[in-house]
């Protein structure tokens, strides 16, 4: 459950009242959850919209709706409205959303798939790709494109001339960075 303070539910129900839509709530997701770059999204719904995968909290004025896979990351969760001179602002504190950094003694799969999530998908977000880590095999590291890198015709380049350097600077124990994609299959590649 979110804390949601009295000053941010007024807020809040102001803005959904603005809206004019009758039945309008909110519904709060979380986008990359436990990666560095988890993001918190809250954004307007109405109640038929919303499943079974949603858990609801009744504000009194509106319901939010929470994501249950999401719950986890939105432990000890806060949204408050914070009112600084003539305005205001809405913050949402969330300290579980981008999970922890694995400890130097976790499991190296653990640290370089960490590794991946915040140093390298970033970049790949860009043109709407990512990359996971599928296996390490000795001094081998396989990787497979998603989204956009997927069927890229510059997924090669940017593995052999940005990824493979990254991550064996990072992780000397790692030598060889592999490509572990079907690139026939991709839907939508970037180039």
């Amino acid at each position: 459950m979110i804390k949601v303070s009295e000053s941010a539910v007024e807020f809040l129900a102001g803005v959904i009242n603005e809206q004019d839509i009758e039945g309008l709530h909110l519904k709060v997701d979380v986008a990359n959850a436990g990666t560095p770059s988890a993001d918190c999204h809250l954004g307007f719904c109405e109640a038929d919209e919303i499943d079974g995968s949603y858990e609801v909290q009744d504000l009194g004025p509106f319901n939010l709706y929470v994501a249950k896979n999401d719950e986890d990351y939105l432990a000890d969760a806060e949204i408050d409205y914070e009112i600084q001179g003539a305005s205001g602002q809405l913050n949402i504190k969330a300290p579980m959303l981008k999970g922890q950094t694995p400890d130097d003694d976790a499991p190296l799969f653990e640290r370089l798939s960490y590794f991946i999530d915040a140093n390298i998908n970033p970049m790949l977000a860009s043109h709407g790709g990512n990359a996971t880590l599928t296996a390490i095999e000795k001094d081998k590291a396989y990787i497979q494109f998603g989204g956009g890198c997927q069927g890229c015709g510059m997924a090669k380049q940017t593995l052999s001339q940005g990824m493979q350097s990254q991550i064996t600077t990072a992780f000397p124990e790692i030598n060889d960075v592999l490509d572990a994609t079907d690139h026939a299959s991709g839907d939508n590649p970037y180039y």
